[in-house]
Order: structure tokens, then C-alpha cells, then sequence
């Protein structure tokens, strides 16, 4: 008998942290992250960064991840389903939408403009034959196959200029949202928002950076207790190694296939 599909488990250990300059100036953390383990192994994450210049930009992140997850998690979907393209960019789209739609309504309860809200948000799909993203913004998605491959999934969107990228609540957004469908026997999966982008990117390359990566695949893998594991992320994300190259707020989801 063929137990290979109830060995192979998702462990998935993620955290948000908020960056030093936003301490410093007793600001909370803008990013958000959410995911959830659907039936017959099949992983959904969202990630998302609230605009420093939006005044509920936390809000937004919050909402849009929620909204995007909860999305797909209710949608009557099975993994077999997910071998037709079109079923897996749907199921993005009508996620991405949603989300859109929950914060712009989130505005109007909160008596505020839609920019108020602005944020950036990546949703991804994955098993492990496929991975999908959807992407509005900056940070980033990528993916290792069984024989060691990175592979980035999407790039930071930075906008036409420096330090400007597009939110969900841009105009837009739904017209420059990056997606991306990659059919391979995979094993590790990250997403992560922009304040990580300096050391998760080999910028000479422009590629993922695989000493960041591979050790925290690894460590992703190794993550029985998940509590613990959690805490151990979050150390990292504050270490001076981490604090010394980037000041903003961090997100990291990190996923691997388990025996």
C-alpha cells in the first residue's frame, strides 16, 4: 500500500515581528500572516505589510490576510481539482478579490478612506505537486523541488520609484498583481514581506538567497513542537543578525514537507 501521502506533512512554523524603528517610535507592527492546513495536505498561506504611511495600515494587513484565507478554505475544492490551471488561478483570484473587497469594506466601518488601509498581500497555495501565488506589492515567494532547485515565485514589486511599491487598495492592483503556478514535486515553500528582502535576495543575481533559505527549510522540517518552534523564529527575526541589516517590520512563513 501506498502510505507515501499520509507521511508527508506540512510543517509550517511562522511569525510576524515588528522592526526596531517602529519600536523605537512605540508603533505596532504593521505585517500580518495567516495560514491553515486543508484537508488532503494542501497548505494556504498569506502574508501581508501594511503601509508605514497609512494610518490603519495594521488593519488592513490584518483583514486582507484573514479575508484571502478564510476565501479559500471555504470554497468545496479537493487536491485533484487542483491539476486544472484554471481551478488554481480561480481560487487565487476570487481570494485576492476578496480580500480587496474586505478592507475597502473595513474602511467604510472604521469611517475612513480605502488608502488608510493600504497593504501589500501575497497568498499562496501548495502541495506537494504544485505551488501557487498571488502577489500585490513587495516581498516575496519561493519554493525548493526534491533535487535542491529555488526557485523564486514572485519578485518584490517596488513600484517606478524608490521605496514606492502598489497596495491592495491601489486602483491598479488587481491589474499588476504578479501570479505565478509551478508544477514540481516540492518540499519547501517561504513567504515573506519586504523588510526581509535584503537578505533574503541575492540582489547580484536577483535570486533567492539560498544560505538564508536552506537553514531555515531545515529547521522548518525538524519542527515537531510547534510552539517552540515558533518562539525560536522569533528570536531569530530580533537577532542582532537580522536587526543589523534591516530596521522594518518582518514576516516569515516557512513550510516543509515532513516524513
Amino acid at each position: 500500500m501506498n502510505t507515501s501521502s499520509k507521511i508527508s506533512q506540512w510543517r509550517v512554523v511562522a511569525a510576524s515581528v515588528g522592526g526596531t524603528s517602529h519600536l523605537k517610535n512605540k508603533q505596532l507592527c504593521q505585517d500580518a500572516h495567516h495560514w491553515q492546513i486543508l484537508p488532503d495536505n494542501v497548505l494556504i498561506a498569506a502574508v501581508a505589510d501594511g503601509a508605514g504611511s497609512a494610518v490603519s495600515g495594521k488593519v488592513g494587513a490584518m483583514v486582507a490576510v484573514e479575508a484571502a484565507i478564510e476565501n479559500i478554505s471555504v470554497k468545496q475544492f479537493t487536491r485533484r481539482s487542483l491539476d486544472e490551471d484554471e481551478e488554481v488561478r480561480d481560487l487565487l483570484n476570487d481570494a485576492i478579490v476578496a480580500a480587496k473587497i474586505a478592507v475597502e469594506d473595513e474602511a467604510i466601518v472604521c469611517d475612513k478612506q480605502p488608502q488608510d488601509l493600504a497593504t501589500t498581500l501575497i497568498i499562496t497555495i501548495a502541495t506537494p505537486e504544485l505551488v501557487a501565488v498571488v502577489q500585490i506589492g513587495d516581498g516575496m515567494a519561493v519554493a525548493k523541488d526534491r533535487m535542491g532547485n529555488l526557485l523564486a515565485l514572485t519578485m518584490p514589486d517596488n513600484g517606478e520609484y524608490i521605496n514606492a511599491t502598489t497596495f491592495l487598495t491601489s486602483p491598479n492592483a488587481l491589474d499588476t498583481a504578479q501570479m505565478r503556478l509551478w508544477r514540481e514535486a516540492i518540499i519547501n515553500v517561504g513567504v515573506l514581506t519586504d523588510g526581509l528582502q535584503m537578505l533574503a535576495l541575492n540582489m547580484a543575481e536577483g535570486a533567492p538567497h539560498k544560505p538564508f533559505f536552506f537553514p531555515l527549510f531545515d529547521f522548518a522540517a525538524n519542527a515537531e513542537d510547534k510552539a517552540a518552534a515558533k518562539e525560536q523564529l522569533v528570536r531569530f527575526l530580533r537577532s542582532d543578525r537580522i536587526t543589523q541589516r534591516t530596521d522594518d517590520d518582518l514576516t516569515l512563513i516557512i513550510a516543509a514537507l515532513s516524513d
